[in-house]
């Protein structure tokens, strides 16, 4: 007959596996500042790290403080991994916990980066991203969900937003009705990969 585990045994399963989880997420936190220091985009992923938005313009200001003036790519504050990209008046930041591998994560800001640029035919610059707010929006859905990094490839994510490269950027009006027609095609896609990430890395 085999032996059924002892729930002690399945109760010491279960938290394995729970602390299994945190690995998952990858970033904890994406934003993207003006050269005075104030937020233009923010995307907190961990619902423990700065709940208020109080906290995380504290967190972002403080960040911006450390960085603003250096030439460095990497920082660390408040016991996370903070790797950045500056492009004219504009700062780029992706966040990890302390323990998070810098390559990942500067994965995923080049992948930001570069896609931005092939979004505003290489026009990286406040008033170039406040016109296309919502395709910028996108194009960080499409790079990570939840936290969990989904494509580092910037054609694969410019494919999947569906900008046209060759051509100007879309208006205001064609991108609202590309995120209303995108949202209603990819939210089950999106909710498959992350959980073929989620299992593929638990195995």
């Amino acid at each position: 007959m085999t032996d059924q585990p002892c729930p002690r045994q399945h109760k010491a399963f279960e938290m394995e596996v729970s602390n299994l989880e945190p690995s998952l997420y990858t970033v904890k936190a994406v934003f993207i500042l003006d050269n005075d220091g104030n937020r233009l985009l923010a995307k907190y992923y961990d619902p423990d790290l700065y709940p208020s938005m109080k906290e995380q313009k504290n967190f972002e200001r403080n960040v911006f403080n450390k960085t603003h003036k250096t030439d460095s790519e990497i920082a660390f504050l408040e016991g996370m991994t903070i790797v950045y990209k500056t492009s004219i008046d504009l700062f780029f930041y992706v966040v990890g916990s302390a323990q998070e591998n810098e390559l990942m994560l500067m994965a995923v800001l080049n992948c930001l980066f570069d896609t931005l640029s092939l979004m505003l035919r290489k026009n990286v610059e406040k008033r170039c991203l406040l016109d296309n707010m919502d395709g910028v929006f996108l194009v960080v859905d499409e790079i990570i969900d939840g936290g969990v990094i989904l494509e580092s490839d910037p054609q694969q994510v410019i494919q999947k937003v569906n900008f046209r490269v060759d051509e100007n950027p879309l208006s205001e009006q064609s991108v609202a009705q590309h995120i209303s027609q995108k949202l209603a095609m990819t939210s089950g896609v999106l909710q498959s990969a992350k959980d073929q990430i989620k299992w593929s890395i638990l195995k």
